[in-house]
């Protein structure tokens, strides 16, 4: 019998956004708990939720921000994160960020984006002079959460037909572009192909079973699947305007898979 090699001890953030504790989203929130420990992996949870996670960005964000002056967001951020000034429930979720070694979004598709409760973590976690800028490092690859893993797990009401390359809805990886693209790999993390499970409104035993068994799979392979290869903005394919040069992409290719590299 042919004995695996145990995986390295790795540090996962789990965030979840769905504000029913029985859902869905909730018990695979459970699961990728439970098994990423059972694997030997150190767990953190940020249950949007349960934490009253205020989803709106304002000054109080910024407790030293003077209230008689206009705000600006970058400015403030960038000075509060320097000085250690961001409100506390900032601060906290900036250091499990720091902390991980991978993060794991656990969210419904709703309105063909993110909840406007992980939006808001987005919005106020990801500073200015934390997550990106001229300070941190370049964007798209190199950013400041460079070496990280990351992947998206989402349950969707509708059926996967439909977010095809045909399907009416585009393909899922373009609706999930602004988080893949726009989020991760421009801080510089590294994002895996998505874990979808569609028709999420109605899931008999055995596709919930099914989908179980491959969400466990794609969390086995959490540091050892290939990364989307999406491009870097300092590889060569860019011009001093953030344009892709032309005669770079594969024949046939066009819309936001022009950014992603030929894989193979």
């Amino acid at each position: 019998m042919t004995e695996t090699t145990p995986q390295p001890r790795k540090k996962i953030l789990v965030v979840s956004a769905h504000p029913e504790p029985r859902s869905l989203n909730a018990v695979l929130t459970t699961f990728a708990v439970e098994h990423l420990r059972a694997a030997g992996h150190e767990v953190r949870v940020s249950d949007l939720h349960a934490m009253k996670w205020k989803a709106a960005l304002d000054a109080d964000d910024v407790p030293d921000h003077p209230a008689d002056q206009r705000l600006h967001v970058l400015a403030a951020h960038e000075r509060a994160t320097s000085a250690g000034r961001l409100s506390p429930d900032i601060a906290a979720e900036q250091e499990k960020v720091l902390w991980s070694d991978a993060v794991v979004l656990q969210f419904p598709l709703w309105w063909f984006s993110v909840p406007a409760i992980l939006k808001g973590w987005f919005d106020r976690v990801f500073t200015y002079g934390f997550a990106h800028g001229p300070a941190v490092g370049p964007p798209y690859g190199e950013g400041a959460l460079a070496g990280r893993r990351a992947l998206l797990s989402v349950t969707v009401g509708a059926r996967e037909p439909g977010f095809s390359d045909r399907g009416i809805h585009g393909r899922l990886a373009d609706v999930l572009h602004p988080v893949q693209h726009g989020l991760f790999w421009f801080t510089g993390m590294a994002p895996l192909e998505p874990f979808a499970v569609y028709g999420s409104n109605d899931l008999p035993a055995e596709r919930f079973a099914a989908a179980k068994r491959e969400y466990g799979r794609r969390l086995d392979g959490l540091f050892t699947d290939e990364p989307v290869p999406f491009r870097s903005l300092v590889g060569g394919d860019y011009d001093h305007d953030m344009r892709l040069l032309p005669g770079v992409e594969a024949p046939g290719v066009n819309g936001l898979e022009l950014h992603v590299r030929p894989r193979g």
